[in-house]
């Protein structure tokens, strides 16, 4: 019995102490819940963070905002984060139940930075970086995304030589990274790489971000030599249920402004000019002012787990010629929906745009400034109205009437774009997220081109002529991350960040044109055409297809918030080069430190030295270049008999040699810089540093024929030419912004911004590869008549590219005749270049009550145009007596020229400029209905006035040759004013915007 009573007392005991621990881990480990809210709106934050201080153990709110967490012996204190918000720690103690008001954050709202795949605090940037929000982006009757940041970036040139509503803009970062035709940034459009311009109305931007270094833009590899622009479309709306509505609608009237000085048709008779016995003003039979309107509407809100934005955007841009015309719809849809207490998020953008054009032969403009004045714009004759539809025309050398030319000469595009972009994300923990996004890219474009019966400049000789193309772009990508975060020890802060993605891009078109035609009837029906073949007809089609492969990487490392690192790399692949060098690797590194974290820095409230380097690639603009693929020669009849058409075949020829070595354009980029800030926010700035070398540029090289392929071993050249790794350049410059914050007394503030670049002119390193090469290029010969042979842009091993070589004009003889240094080119001197030593932008926003206003100055200088309007038409020899004369501030008076028009040094003008940009006074009124939360109306202009010594159309950089198609080459000739300029124009819009709730 007593063995019972003891094995009773030893399991009585174990029971004791089991529920003794059992309590005390109990006591240690329990559950507790909570709530986070907006301290501001009390709205509940869903997807919050809740960590234990020291640990990775956490949770996220669900849509309530509400958590449950359990915490262990020594747990003491929560950390409780979310976007936009200040982190707050909260002490636990006995408490079990929690509500905690999260402050807003509006510091670091309004210093986030997007940068690639992801966004940082502009605090821990550590390369050079600039974010541009709405409130600073440029006023008027904006159509392009690039409008918004012109003159806003340092570093960053966009140009629109004239005023064709039809025109693109010329993008160029820290000047040329290639001759290719991928010379413009990058655009990444809520994270789809590549996507165009035209997929988003500049309505529905709410932020761009500029990646102007290597290492920033390292990330996205072998498309990032050339920069990258990252656009941000309108966020979805809040999920409290309510809606808003936005709408902003202005008209715009155009006119054309700064017309060259041309005689009159007295001046013009008493120079000798052949009278026909009129007086007309060619420009105003042409041109008149143009009326334009637009209209935006946005609808935004959201509930429970779900956000909406949608919003559609029409324009209607009209030239100022009859005939020119853009019209643009678009429609965005943007959708977030949250499921799992907000650990799985879903995002649809979807974008649709339809751009239908309209446009006449820009040499029209050159017409109406150089034709006889004397001449009338219709003859009453027979044969006028037989031959030339009733207009005034005579058989002369380059002679056609303007009008006529506008009327009897037709071309249209019809744009379509669907962008479509799914993105999924999912919280594994609280600091690892998952993510994935498909996108699609489409773009089809079908064109027509018509010329009249009676057409005296093509379709006369031709009995008319009609062609009709067509253009399919299909981009595919897939890309997928995963991002975690932790703290490494006390103080030190790690993200890493890795990648991989698929691109593949498909493009195929087709073009038909014909001629002589028994009546107008245009593109829309090429069989009634009776010529197919010679002469003013043509007929291809086109099909390529390329795929890049990605795998790419990031750390990102913070030390107590004053040192900052970050190290990236991309690996490519791309189906588009030799398969010998099909692969890329493209490094990068930074480092910053902000200096007032460390020392007392004074007036400075952010002293942030940074360096950075990064190795960035480019893209060609064909995926064919290094294969020698064949095209179509010219027709064969093997047994030479005209009546038989069944041995006539198309022969083959071959485009270029195979290179198996053809690789990556490489740009290496160092970097250094500085971001402060002064007087507790004040005043705020960066000063960037810049040095690129630029190697391995893609060139077409001429190559003998039958000689071996030094790119193939063992075959032989069997083209007259061979794609190669040719060329190295090396450019350098420095960047300075620096912008206020609100400055002034009472209710009157002032905002200002102002930023300028020096640049170090790009330096032509080498032009060879091995013993292919040359020693120098030479483009762009001012045209006919009788300057078709004498180029005036010579690219030169040693010197800087796009210099204007010529003879120098040393005076003017009494009779009237040059007096030039030379007439050899071998002895030409260099005469200028084309592109700027310098440009600048100043913003400056004025608030009052409730008014405010805004106005911009840009500039450029040192760069250098060609005057082609002074090269043609100033001179007063016999032969110039057919076209009337331009009369400028340098048109040489006592004794006017009379030799033969010729380029020398006198046409070469210092086109340096300052130009009030655009301007708006708008007045917001109050609203005291609880439906209306906004309305305001405003007046803006644009081009308002420009100082400038130019005498030519406009002053603006030209950064390529308006007129050489090629798109390898065209960068090559800068600085040249062509005479088809569309005239420039200042435009005066009257808006009203509306917001209701």
């Amino acid at each position: 019995m007593r063995n019972y009573l003891q094995q009773f007392k030893t399991l009585a005991l174990a029971l004791t102490l089991l529920l003794g621990v059992s309590i005390m881990a109990n006591a240690q480990n329990r559950t507790i819940t909570g709530t986070v809210l907006d301290a501001s709106l009390g709205d509940p934050v869903p997807g919050a963070t809740v960590l234990i201080k020291g640990t990775t153990r956490g949770v996220a709110t669900d849509l309530d905002g509400k958590f449950t967490l359990e915490i262990q012996s020594g747990d003491q204190v929560l950390v409780v984060s979310f976007v936009g918000y200040l982190t707050q720690e909260v002490e636990i103690g006995n408490q079990s139940t929690f509500t905690i008001n999260l402050e807003e954050d509006i510091q670091s709202l309004e210093e986030a930075v997007v940068i690639g795949y992801g966004s940082q605090d502009k605090k821990e940037i550590t390369s050079a970086v600039v974010g541009v929000k709405p409130e600073d982006f440029n006023r008027g009757n904006v159509s392009n995304p690039a409008q918004l940041l012109q003159g806003k970036v340092a570093g960053l040139s966009i140009t629109r030589p004239g005023g064709n509503p039809n025109n693109g803009f010329n993008i160029r970062l820290r000047g040329l990274s290639t001759f290719g035709a991928n010379s413009s940034p990058l655009i990444v459009l809520d994270g789809v790489i590549g996507a165009s311009l035209e997929n988003v109305d500049p309505n529905d931007i709410q932020s761009i971000d500029v990646l102007k270094d290597g290492s920033a833009a390292a990330i996205y590899g072998a498309r990032g030599s050339s920069g990258v622009i990252l656009i941000t479309t309108t966020r979805s709306g809040k999920k409290d249920g309510n809606v808003n509505v936005t709408i902003n609608s202005f008209g715009t009237m155009d006119q054309a402004t700064n017309l060259i000085p041309v005689l009159s048709a007295e001046e013009f008779v008493a120079r000798g000019g052949t009278d026909f016995g009129s007086n007309t003003d060619w420009r105003e039979e042409l041109i008149s002012d143009a009326f334009s309107y637009t209209t935006n509407a946005s609808i935004s809100g959201g509930f429970q787990n779900t956000s909406y934005m949608a919003s559609v955007n029409y324009r209607n841009n009209q030239g100022i010629v009859d005939g020119t015309n853009n019209q643009r719809l678009n429609t965005r849809i943007n959708l977030s929906q949250g499921a799992l207490d907000n650990k799985l998020r879903f995002n649809v953008n979807l974008s649709f745009t339809n751009v239908d054009s309209e446009s006449i032969n820009d040499a029209a403009f050159r017409y109406a400034t150089i034709y006889n004045p004397t001449a009338p714009v219709f003859e009453n004759t027979e044969s006028a109205q037989e031959r030339f539809g009733g207009y005034f025309q005579r058989d002369l050398f380059d002679f056609y009437n303007p009008v006529a030319l506008a009327n009897q000469q037709q071309f249209i595009g019809e744009t379509k774009t669907a962008l479509t972009s799914y993105r999924v994300e999912y919280d594994f923990l609280p600091n690892l997220t998952w993510s994935a996004q498909y996108s699609q890219d489409r773009r089809n474009t079908i064109s027509g081109g018509f010329w009249s019966r009676q057409d005296f400049q093509v379709g006369f000789g031709a009995s008319g002529s009609a062609e009709r193309t067509a253009f399919d772009r299909d981009q595919k990508i897939f890309e997928t991350t995963l991002r975690y975060e932790t703290d490494l020890s006390d103080g030190l802060n790690m993200t890493l960040l890795g990648g991989l993605g698929f691109q593949k891009t498909k493009n195929e078109g087709f073009g038909a044109r014909v001629r002589q035609y028994l009546f107008d009837l245009g593109w829309d029906n090429l069989g009634a055409g009776a010529i197919r073949l010679g002469a003013n007809t043509n007929l291809y089609s086109f099909a390529n297809e390329d795929q890049l492969n990605s795998a790419f990487g990031r750390a990102n490392f913070n030390y107590n918030n004053w040192l900052f690192l970050s190290a990236s790399v991309r690996a490519e692949t791309y189906s588009g080069f030799g398969e010998n060098n099909q692969t890329g690797v493209f490094p990068a590194f930074s480092v910053g430190s902000d200096f007032t974290q460390i020392f007392d820095m004074g007036i400075f409230d952010q002293f942030k030295p940074r360096v950075s380097y990064g190795v960035t690639g480019n893209l060609p603009p064909s995926p064919t270049l290094a294969l020698g693929v064949f095209g179509n020669g010219n027709r064969i009849d093997l047994d030479g008999d005209p009546l038989t058409t069944n041995d006539i075949f198309v022969g083959i020829v071959q485009n270029s040699n195979p290179n198996k070595d053809l690789k990556w354009e490489t740009k290496k980029e160092f970097n250094v810089g500085i971001d402060f800030g002064l007087l507790d926010g004040v005043l705020s700035g960066s000063v960037d540093y810049y040095t690129r070398n630029i190697s391995d540029l893609l060139f077409n090289v001429p190559v003998a024929t039958g000689a071996p392929n030094p790119f193939d071993p063992g075959r032989f050249n069997t083209a007259s030419s061979t794609w190669v790794n040719l060329a190295d350049l090396r450019n350098a410059g420095f960047e300075f912004a620096i912008s206020a914050n609100r400055l002034g007394k009472g209710s009157l503030k002032w905002t200002p911004s102002f930023n300028f670049t020096i640049y170090q002119k790009t330096t032509i390193e080498s032009l060879s590869a091995g013993e292919l090469g040359f020693d120098e290029l030479r483009f762009a010969t001012p045209g006919s008549p009788g300057q078709n042979n004498n180029p005036i842009i010579y690219n030169r091993v040693g010197q800087t590219l796009g210099d204007f070589y010529g003879p120098r004009l040393l005076g003017i003889s009494e009779g009237g005749e040059y007096i030039l240094s030379t007439t050899d080119p071998n002895e030409f001197e260099r005469l200028g270049n084309g592109l700027p030593k310098g440009e600048f932008g100043f913003a400056n926003n004025l608030e009052w009550g409730q008014w405010n206003l805004s106005f911009f100055f840009r500039g450029a200088w040192g760069h250098d145009l060609y005057n082609s309007y002074r090269g043609f038409y100033e001179n007063a020899d016999g032969a110039s007596n057919t076209w009337n004369s331009v009369i400028t501030d340098k048109t040489p008076t006592n004794p006017l020229i009379t030799s033969t028009p010729t380029f020398n040094s006198s046409y070469v003008e210092d086109a340096s400029f300052i130009r009030l940009d655009n301007m708006e006074l708008g007045y917001n009124f109050k609203t005291n209905s609880p439906n209306l939360g906004s309305l305001r109306v405003y007046f803006a202009a644009q081009n308002l006035f420009t100082i400038t010594n130019y005498t030519g159309i406009d002053p603006e950089v030209r950064i390529n040759d308006s007129e050489n198609g090629d798109g390898f080459t065209t960068s090559l000739s800068p600085g040249i004013e062509r005479r088809n300029t569309y005239f420039q124009t200042r435009s005066f819009t009257l808006g009203l915007t509306v917001n209701f709730k």
